[in-house]
């Protein structure tokens, strides 16, 4: 019996696994197959878990995986059932348990005097077992449960473990007892989430609060920490550095949230790399912790790619999608829900395309599909030649059952793809996206936002607003005093609005404006020589068929300067470089580093016309991902603070084939548009929740 890690996974060898590959099979193998012992195979098994665990085995496993393993996962909608179920069915229970969350509100966590936490699923909040009823559960001579399994998802103290291992008549009846130091949502093959959905708010609001900061600091830095403890992966840990500062300049504790970040982080890997057998002495990988100020363009701008044009324009949640189908028996259309993640092979290949570029292929695959298929030609019947509607692509899937998966994917995305272009047109948002990325990349400026404003005076709410927000990026000089009230008056944009624009100085815009203002004159000059370089650089370089590509986030510069060893050590310090001369430092020390320029303009790639197959196996696109990962160089992991874009996950995706090192990205959540500005309001909007405000 184990009170550790267990030692059996590891991403080395010939067989390349990608991040999400060795998630997967760290969950089946070392815990649901480590039951399969013994007198254990015949019986199955019952896997109940709390609201978090249940959501780190959903994104990394289907139900189907977990059924195959001899396991039902059952609801936590009333425990006395459960228990009535079990005890009837005299089968063999799992838990899963998870330590105290400094996160939770004061009546979930656990108590050292009660030993109990309040778990909420579902609808329901109840009081759930923990140690002492999990004891209780298992002692005496009759025993509730014949067999226990239980995996904590994160490290638990050993005095807690001390508390289980006196209980004489209850050890014998453990079958595991392990620390599986997994926490963390695999929500991509090279992405990974926390889940602090308020950590913009509680680590850069406006009322700081230390003590609290310091919580949720701990707990993000443990669930970093855990996905290393899985990957047997040993990083340098870089951070960005508190930006320079004097004599006349306040410390706050947002200004050091990415060190002491990067301190959680290496103590807890200091310590996995004395508790866990086989993992690496030495530095396999590089870790770089940024927070949200890092680009806080990237948020708000239009990303014209497949996937993040999608979650920004259809009112998805989250990755579920709801489609009309025709019905077979004619009855009215019929709603069905489909998720619009890796399982997908269409998805997977349009998802970092162009939005023009995904409905070309689109197109194009439809039109190979019909010209490979002599019955598809003759449903298409006379309209051959012509542009295939979602309406005929339904058709086909009921009249060419042994092309429905075919015929049925491509249906969707038809539709999907086609929607996106009709809101585009009808929004106007190909000139709002030019007016955008000329901003961002020196072309434009107040004037030409002015002029947008003026001329589109029905264009949204929430377009104007990002627009502006952009503009307060790139000038926050432009939006002191009244300036920034008079262009909010002239885009008719009501105050609370202007309550996400001012929050931006919370973001590092306020240091940044401060330490303009000394040198107004020079800083004024800079901008201007860096707006006519901006242009002479691009000139002739564009792609003329999707020009509003030309965005890339911060991110993507960061990663390619740290693989190419050009990342500054002033800005980007390491904790573990014996070379560097802050090797040591403690972390609540202020580091000085100077601040970066904005972006350079270069030519893009990505978005570039490629040519696929019309493959259509999800195994086959597993089986070709994996296989890309076999000559890679060591992994590149960042985290960024406050929330990711998915501007952001597409860069690392991109990287990856660009560096050949497979590049992770993980954050406290992944935001799109309207709910990074939702949380931005809630910055200084103390006595509001998520669900108060609209954009």
């Amino acid at each position: 019996m184990s009170f550790s890690d267990s030692d059996s996974s590891s991403s080395y060898g010939a067989d390349y696994k990608n991040f999400k590959q060795v998630t997967r099979e760290r969950l089946l193998q070392e815990m649901l197959r480590s039951a399969k012992a013994g007198d254990s195979r015949s019986t199955w098994k019952v896997l109940i878990m709390d609201k978090l665990t249940v959501k780190i085995m959903s994104y990394a496993c289907k139900m189907a995986d977990i059924t195959q393993e001899g396991v039902s996962c059952k609801n936590l909608e009333d425990s006395s059932k459960i228990k009535a179920f079990l005890k009837n069915m005299s089968i063999k229970w799992w838990r899963i348990y998870t330590k105290e969350d400094s996160h939770y509100p004061p009546w979930m966590r656990y108590t050292s005097s009660n030993r109990l936490k309040r778990i909420c699923v579902g609808d329901f909040c109840f009081l759930y077992c923990s140690i002492v009823m999990f004891l209780s559960d298992m002692s005496g001579k009759s025993p509730l449960y014949k067999k226990a399994y239980v995996f904590f998802s994160s490290p638990v103290s050993r005095d807690l473990v001390t508390h289980i291992k006196r209980e004489g008549t209850v050890l014998p009846r453990i079958g595991a007892l392990r620390e599986m130091n997994l926490e963390y949502f695999a929500i991509d093959s090279q992405g990974f989430l926390t889940d602090h959905e308020r950590a913009l708010e509680e680590l850069f609001g406006d009322e700081e609060d230390s003590r609290r900061s310091d919580a949720v600091l701990s707990v993000i830095g443990t669930r970093i920490a855990s996905v290393f403890a899985s990957l047997r992966e040993f990083p340098y840990v870089r951070y960005r550095a508190a930006k320079s500062l004097d004599v006349t300049t306040m410390t706050t504790s947002r200004d050091l949230i990415t060190t002491k970040l990067a301190a959680r982080v290496w103590d807890r890997i200091s310590q996995y790399k004395q508790k866990i057998e086989q993992f690496p002495q030495t530095e396999t990988c590089d870790l770089l912790i940024l927070d949200r100020s890092v680009d806080q363009i990237a948020p708000v701008i239009h990303e014209w790619t497949y996937d993040a044009i999608c979650h920004d324009l259809l009112n998805m949640e989250g990755n579920k999608y709801v489609h009309e189908v025709p019905s077979k028996s004619g009855a009215p259309p019929e709603k069905k829900e489909v998720l619009l993640e890796e399982h997908d092979p269409v998805w997977v290949e349009l998802r970092h395309a162009h939005i023009a570029d995904a409905s070309v292929r689109l197109h194009d695959k439809m039109t190979n599909f019909v010209a490979k298929n002599k019955a598809a030609q003759i449903q298409h019947g006379s309209r051959d030649g012509g542009q295939l509607s979602t309406r005929d692509l339904q058709r086909m899937v009921q009249a060419l059952p042994q092309y429905s998966e075919q015929i049925e994917k491509l249906s969707l995305h038809v539709e999907i793809a086609g929607k996106v272009n009709q809101i585009i047109k009808d929004s106007g948002l190909r000139d709002l996206g030019q007016l955008e990325q000329d901003l961002v990349f020196g072309d434009a400026g107040t004037k030409d936002v002015i002029k947008y404003l003026t001329a589109n005076e029905d264009a949204s709410r929430e377009n104007k607003l990002r627009l502006l927000m952009i503009l307060a990026a790139i000038y926050p000089e432009k939006f002191e005093g009244g300036k920034g009230h008079d262009l909010m008056k002239l885009a008719k944009l009501p105050e609370d609005d202007m309550n996400a624009v001012n929050n931006m100085r919370l973001l590092g815009g306020a240091a940044e404006t401060k330490k303009s203002s000394a040198t107004s004159f020079s800083l004024k000059f800079d901008i201007n020589k860096k707006k006519r370089a901006a242009r002479k650089d691009r000139s002739g370089q564009e792609e003329t068929g999707w020009q509003l590509s030309r965005f890339y986030p911060m991110v993507e510069e960061l990663v390619e300067k740290l693989s190419k060893g050009e990342l500054s050590k002033d800005e980007y310090p390491c904790l573990n470089d014996p070379s560097a001369t802050f090797h040591g430092t403690s972390p609540a020390a202020i580091m000085n580093s100077s601040p970066h320029s904005m972006r350079s303009r270069r030519t893009p790639t990505w978005a570039r016309p490629r040519h696929s197959d019309d493959g259509y196996s999800s195994d086959s696109v597993l089986r070709h991902a994996s296989s890309d990962f076999k000559k890679m160089g060591r992994r590149i992991f960042v985290f960024v603070v406050g929330g990711a874009t998915r501007s952001e996950l597409r860069a690392c995706h991109k990287l990856t084939s660009k560096l050949q090192r497979e590049v992770v990205l993980g954050s406290t959540s992944l935001d799109d548009p309207p709910q990074f500005i939702t949380k931005l309001k809630l910055l200084t909007a103390n006595e509001l929740s998520l669900d108060d405000l609209e954009i």
